[in-house]
């Protein structure tokens, strides 16, 4: 029985989390997180500075995975 009750909460949690997220869209409130890495600036150091992705990472303090996720968005725009 109490499961049953704790489901219920859960479900109208979901719901008012929902309508919130809705109306902050509708504001313009929720955007996301603003990106770590300029991929700009990737791809300069990439080509002009012909450095791989490790010393990217470094010199832009951000982890090699962002640039990889960076020059791959470059390849392919969205």
């Amino acid at each position: 029985m109490l499961g049953v009750f704790a489901e219920f909460e859960t479900n109208l949690r979901r719901e008012r989390q929902l309508e919130g997220i809705a109306a902050a869209k509708a504001r313009g409130a929720y955007r996301g997180r603003k990106p770590s890495v300029d991929p700009v600036e990737v791809q300069r150091l990439r080509v002009e500075a012909k450095l791989g992705a490790t010393e990217i990472a470094r010199r832009l303090g951000v982890g090699r995975a962002s640039v990889y996720r960076a020059l791959a968005r470059h390849e392919r725009p969205a």
